[in-house]
């Protein structure tokens, strides 16, 4: 049985992607091993394959980075594995390394255009640091997969690397255990927005935007950078009543909660390359649990609003032109298109592409 080390640097705990990559692997007899770290608010884990969390002494900034991955070298050097999968470029050197000097095959996940994140692209001099280290690795890296075709070009265009592409799409839903909401609706329409609660989500503007929609909840599923600032924006505009927050929950959890929204939201600002090329997986969460969506005009979530027909894209980002979007997608009927999007859009056709890289090794 063939061993695989799987890392990332979050706690594993709401990952969606590395857990279906995980379990798809374990499913075909692999022996998984997932490496992340462990956080004083992190859950008990249950899974189907070995997971392993560091407890460090930094959690954010250089030093976290740091210690990670030297703690991840130390770990990859000392144990046995045939096959390295690195998730994004923040645990890529150590298994480039290992890679190098045990003759191991790696795999390279990119979840996102890691240097082009908003939090770095205010940072020009840490940005540079990851910059360098991805020109350093990437081309010579020749198995690799990403989330959406535009970051899978970029990629090719700037490194003359070939990366396929893995789209973050969900498990088929079938059925699901609805969870009873914590709040009453009165009957009105729920916007749902599930995810990181972090800067250029658009969740200000819908803040804005819901004044103008009395007969709708806005609720925000997630936490993040900006949480309580959000909820300190919706206090002083006095919308506790129309803007909800649960907070995080588990991915059990959202399916049980996702379906009961009348529309999903993911309109991300065009705050640089990674975000403008994102391919979210919340998109696909809303489609398989069957409610419309409004998103942002850019390239990859217009391309699957527009090849299925499932929603709207905004063009304008003001609260007019969103509460207007918004109307438009509740007062019209998705359902048959939300059924064939829900059939095609799922892991289980999505894996054949990602087996390409492990079946041969």
């Amino acid at each position: 049985m063939k061993k695989i080390i799987v890392s990332v640097t979050n706690d594993i705990t709401n990952d969606q992607r590395v857990s279906k990559v995980c379990d798809t692997l374990s499913n075909l007899n692999f022996k998984v091993t997932l490496v992340g770290r462990k956080l004083p608010k992190s859950q008990p884990l249950n899974r189907n394959y070995t997971t392993k969390r560091f407890r460090l002494l930094f959690n954010k900034g250089v030093l976290f980075y740091a210690e990670f991955n030297i703690r991840l070298f130390f770990y990859l050097l000392f144990s046995k594995s045939d096959i390295l999968l690195s998730n994004d470029l923040d645990t890529l050197l150590p298994n480039f390394i290992i890679s190098k000097l045990k003759g191991k095959k790696l795999v390279y996940d990119s979840h996102e255009l890691f240097p082009e994140i908003p939090e770095l692209v205010k940072r020009p001099t840490t940005k540079k640091v990851w910059e360098v280290l991805e020109r350093k690795m990437l081309p010579h890296l020749k198995n690799c997969y990403t989330v959406s075709q535009s970051i899978a070009k970029y990629y090719k265009d700037k490194y003359n690397t070939n990366f396929e592409v893995v789209r973050n799409v969900p498990l088929k839903m079938e059925s699901t255990d609805i969870i009873k909401l914590p709040f009453k609706t009165d009957n009105k329409k729920v916007i749902l927005y599930q995810g990181a609660v972090n800067i250029g989500r658009g969740l200000e503007l819908m803040i804005d935007t819901i004044v103008k929609l009395e007969d709708c909840i806005f609720l925000i599923v997630g936490d993040g950078d900006i949480f309580h600032n959000l909820k300190e924006l919706v206090h002083r505009k006095n919308l506790s009543s129309q803007v909800i927050f649960l907070g995080k929950q588990s991915p059990e959890q959202l399916k049980g909660i996702t379906p009961q929204a009348d529309l999903g939201l993911s309109i991300e600002e065009d705050l640089g390359l990674s975000y403008r090329y994102a391919l979210p997986n919340k998109l696909f969460d809303y489609i398989q649990a069957k409610i419309p969506v409004v998103t942002s005009n850019l390239p990859e979530m217009k391309r699957i609003v527009s090849q299925y027909s499932v929603g709207e894209v905004l063009e304008n980002r003001t609260p007019e032109t969103l509460s207007k979007k918004i109307i438009d997608v509740l007062n019209n009927d998705y359902s048959e298109n939300l059924k064939k999007a829900k059939t095609e859009l799922t892991w289980e056709k999505e894996k054949a592409i990602l087996l390409k890289f492990f079946n041969h090794s």
